[in-house]
């Protein structure tokens, strides 16, 4: 019933689809890019950060392209189905957003500097769309993963809509809540570093031109 509604809304965890014990399907081990093992445990030091910017597809390349990233993998968080597939991500009926994981050096990288990527990488003032792109599944959010790291949201979401403000944009949609309790599904092997494997594929990421006052020096690519 939700495929025919004209404005995306989310299900109930009563209304979202039950999901499965296993998943259907098994993640690669190395990703494609950097050589670095996919899921963890990873090396000591390292640290996680789990982003939702559109169409992971681009999101994830934003990411395996910044300098300090270890590792990148692209999932469903957020919502409430166990072990959900593709298609049924994209039916709305599952409550999860298109996520990033990123594992991270914070020797090299810092957390703020990732955020700074995140923020200019995509209009977090859209709601349930990216773009061309429209769905729940599209939905721009962070999972944090520490006090450390809400704080360094907040103080960043502050900063980065007072110059959305003064360019003329609305206020910022993106869904900010805990990692705990909101699990981290792998997508299918296709969708791993899908724009390595297929460089000439679809890539929805745009960002608003407008600079994040945080962090390095905004990242292009």
């Amino acid at each position: 019933m939700f495929l025919h509604r004209r404005t995306p809304q989310l299900p109930t965890q009563e209304e979202a689809l039950r999901g499965r014990p296993t998943p259907e399907f098994t993640v690669p081990s190395r990703h494609t890019v950097l050589g670095n093992a996919l899921l963890g445990p990873y090396p000591e030091g390292l640290e996680v950060a789990d982003f939702a910017m559109g169409c992971f597809w681009g999101a994830e390349r934003k990411f395996w392209q910044t300098d300090g990233v270890w590792t990148t993998l692209v999932g469903y968080q957020g919502g409430y189905t166990e072990n959900p597939a593709y298609e049924e991500v994209c039916s709305g009926l599952t409550g999860h957003t298109e996520a990033v994981r990123v594992v991270y050096d914070p020797r090299t990288v810092t957390y703020p500097e990732l955020l700074k990527v995140f923020w200019e990488s995509h209009d977090p003032t859209q709601g349930f769309r990216q773009g061309n792109d429209v769905g729940t599944q599209y939905r721009s959010a962070i999972y944090t993963h520490s006090p450390e790291q809400a704080a360094a949201v907040k103080a960043s979401r502050e900063a980065y809509q007072k110059v959305l403000t003064g360019s003329g944009y609305g206020e910022i949609s993106t869904e900010i809540l805990p990692a705990e309790g909101r699990t981290f599904w792998p997508a299918e092997a296709a969708h791993q570093q899908y724009l390595d494997k297929n460089p000439a594929g679809y890539c929805g990421i745009g960002g608003t031109g407008v600079s994040c006052p945080i962090g390095v020096a905004r990242a292009d690519g």
